[in-house]
């Protein structure tokens, strides 16, 4: 430890060292800090996209705090010529022959009690500094070995194992990059390393379909699992993730950057679904997709997968199904602002050691130095000694003066009736401005909280005339409901609006409205249109998307939709258009046929290609045939058989595994006068199967 003490103090000045691990160790509280109140803001927002930029920029303030400090405490250092080890020993002989005993693990002979002292007082702090900033290092060099050796092993399997992808999935590529506005140069290649598809690379970036999913996703999942990777692109992650490996590398000791890290790349993969699902429309499929590579799930972490994060909740986010709960929030909200206040009191007791930490070096001075006279042009630094000497002449006068002040206000509160509280409790309480007479105030209303309740309360800005509005409305919530209200801002004025527009509702529905953002406005749009329910039916619209505007385009279409019709509609994504498209070709179909056309995949273009074969199913049969598969191309086969079957002989065959070639074996035989119905009837009976099929 004495040797690798000594390499970095020929590295560093001995004020760049203290410098240094004073920033490390304010990082600590500075850190906390940061990623409360990033977790406090992205607990608020509800945009993915939002979320994600105060994350990104919360990191980037953790990569800023330390460096600050370091530039603070540089000026500190260098305006104190003895701050260091080596100026002491330089300024001081006597500190210096201490300081050398001290370090060879012996005491000097010849030293006197003043200066080992002095040694102890500015030796021992310097080398924790030097020890914290020498671990501090190692931990850098190893982390930075490690990212190093991951993109090199990445760039080497980028370059070896990959192969141009087949046109036709290149071209689903370009037409999705075409979609997304993207004009950069983005190479497509297929590869066998992977199992979930990944973007690598920064300014070049590949696109790499490993074989699984080119041969386990349909196209439609194919083509949505692209375009997430393409968001990828357009977005600059993998710049925001060289970033993000860099924070971690340099703070790798502080947990906060690691846990903020992980909401990076959680929300960035939201980010991406909702562009997915957004270009290609099909939330169902994304879905399945997502549920297939979890099965194939491996891919490096310095790459940018579309498997990345966890699947229940990018499933059930993605399909809509997702809703925060309101209690939920405020306990998250009011557990960041107790994480800030923590973080705020460790940062005050840690200024506390560091100005005498500062101040220490100060005081070791040259004989000569302080025998100089103050200067005439500041009396203050000569009425600063009488005034320490007075202080410490009488130091029972402070403390019994402490004494009394922290007495009183323990008396108060038990007066309030508060008794037995910590000391950490009274600490507390105190920092949030927790008076008696707030405390019998909440009494008086009949709430009993114990302190951490009326921190809470305090905290979230909850007062007692709050509560009286909130009670005059003919709630009657408790304690963890009325810190949930004040803290979704839900006001008198709010609940009487929504009152005005016929939604009656407890306390945790109005904290629940108000998190979906519904307001009067929002109500009064939907019955405008004929839609009307109850609390728990206007969030569901609100939450899938449903406006006005939504539901007059379905019903200037014919559509005759109440509010659950609605809610199914747009969970599936049909649009207008894709009703327009069933009309155009014929199709009536209610709101629940619509549904299931779209559950199944229904499309103008399948039907246009089935009426072209002289077929006219209706709404359920098409459904039917989409449902087993049926397509084109085999009614033309049986067509070309020399049948002319309708739409309940398809579907029959095609469930009855009827292939052309079954077909062609059974005339082999030389039956005649065979109708499909009869070519079913043998499939179906297994007369023509060898023994090795039966």
């Amino acid at each position: 430890m004495t040797t690798a003490m000594t390499s970095t103090l020929n590295w560093l000045s001995p004020s760049a060292m203290q410098s240094l691990g004073w920033a490390l160790l304010h990082f600590l509280w500075q850190g906390t800090a940061l990623a409360a109140l990033a977790a406090a803001a992205m607990a608020l927002c509800r945009r993915a996209s939002t979320r994600y930029l105060v994350a990104v920029g919360a990191l980037a303030l953790m990569l800023l705090a330390p460096l600050a400090t370091f530039l603070f405490y540089s000026q500190q250092f260098s305006a104190q010529p003895f701050s260091g080890v080596a100026d002491t020993a330089k300024s001081s002989p006597l500190a210096a022959a201490a300081l050398s005993s001290i370090a060879r693990g012996r005491v000097a002979a010849s030293g006197s009690t003043q200066s080992s002292a002095v040694a102890k007082s500015s030796a021992l702090p310097w080398m924790f500094e030097a020890w914290l900033v020498e671990a501090w290092l190692l931990g850098v060099a190893f982390f930075s070995l490690r990212s190093a050796g991951g993109f090199l092993l990445l760039e080497r399997e980028r370059r070896r194992q990959s192969v141009v992808v087949s046109p036709r999935v290149l071209e689903i590529c370009l037409r999705l990059q075409g979609q997304l506005g993207l004009d950069r140069a983005i190479a497509f290649c297929e590869c066998k390393w992977l199992q979930a598809p990944a973007v690598i690379g920064w300014f070049r970036p590949v696109v790499f379909l490993p074989v699984t999913a080119l041969s386990g996703l349909s196209e439609e999942q194919l083509a949505l699992v692209i375009a997430h990777e393409l968001a990828h692109i357009r977005r600059f992650d993998p710049f925001v993730n060289v970033f993000q490996v860099c924070v971690e590398t340099l703070l790798f000791y502080h947990p906060a950057v690691w846990w903020l890290n992980k909401r990076i790349r959680a929300e960035r993969e939201h980010c991406c679904d909702d562009t997915a699902v957004a270009l290609c429309g099909n939330a169902v499929e994304y879905a399945r997709a997502l549920t297939l590579m979890e099965e194939w799930r491996s891919a490096p972490v310095f790459a940018m997968a579309a498997n990345r994060g966890p699947l229940t909740e990018r499933v059930v986010r993605v399909l809509g199904l997702k809703t925060l709960g309101a209690g939920m929030r405020g306990i998250g909200l009011t557990g960041s602002v107790l994480c800030l206040g923590a973080a705020l009191v460790a940062g005050n007791a840690l200024l506390g050691v560091a100005h005498p930490s500062t101040a220490r070096a100060a005081s070791i001075l040259p004989p000569q130095q302080a025998a100089q006279k103050p200067s005439p042009a500041h009396p203050q630094s000569a009425a600063q000694p009488a005034a320490s000497a007075s202080s410490a002449a009488s130091p029972s006068a402070s403390t019994a003066a402490s004494a009394s002040s922290s007495s009183s206000y323990i008396d108060a509160m038990k007066a309030a009736g508060l008794a037995d509280l910590t000391i950490d409790q009274l600490v507390e309480l105190k920092t949030q401005d927790v008076t008696p007479e707030y405390v019998r105030a909440m009494h008086q209303l009949g709430l009993h909280p114990d302190a951490d309740g009326f921190v809470s309360l305090r905290v979230q800005g909850v007062t007692p005339e709050y509560i009286a509005e909130v009670r005059a409305l003919g709630f009657t919530p408790d304690e963890d409901q009325i810190v949930s209200l004040k803290v979704q801002g839900v006001s008198a004025d709010y609940v009487r609006s929504l009152k005005e527009v016929g939604i009656q509702g407890d306390a945790d529905q109005m904290i629940t409205l108000k998190v979906q953002g519904v307001n009067a406005d929002y109500v009064r749009g939907l019955k405008e249109v004929g839609i009307t329910g109850d609390g728990d039916e206007i969030v569901s619209l609100k939450v899938q998307g449903v406006t006005p505007a939504y539901i007059r385009e379905l019903r200037a279409l014919g559509l005759t939709v109440n509010a659950d019709d609605v809610v199914s509609l747009k969970v599936q994504g049909v649009t207008a258009d894709y009703v327009r498209g069933l009309q155009a070709q014929g199709f009536k179909p209610s709101a629940d046929e619509v549904v299931g056309m779209r559950v199944q995949g229904v499309t103008e273009e399948y039907i246009r290609a089935i009426r072209a074969l002289g077929l006219n199913p209706n709404a359920d049969e098409i459904v039917s045939m989409k449902v087993q598969g049926v397509t084109a191309e085999f009614v033309k086969a049986l067509q070309a058989a020399g049948f002319k079957p309708d739409v309940d002989e398809i579907i029959g065959a095609k469930v009855q595994g009827v292939t052309p070639e079954f077909i062609e074996r059974v005339k082999q035989h030389g039956f005649k006068d065979l109708t499909l119905e009869k070519i079913i009837r043998l499939r179906e009976l297994g007369i023509l199967d060898s023994k090795a099929e039966l």
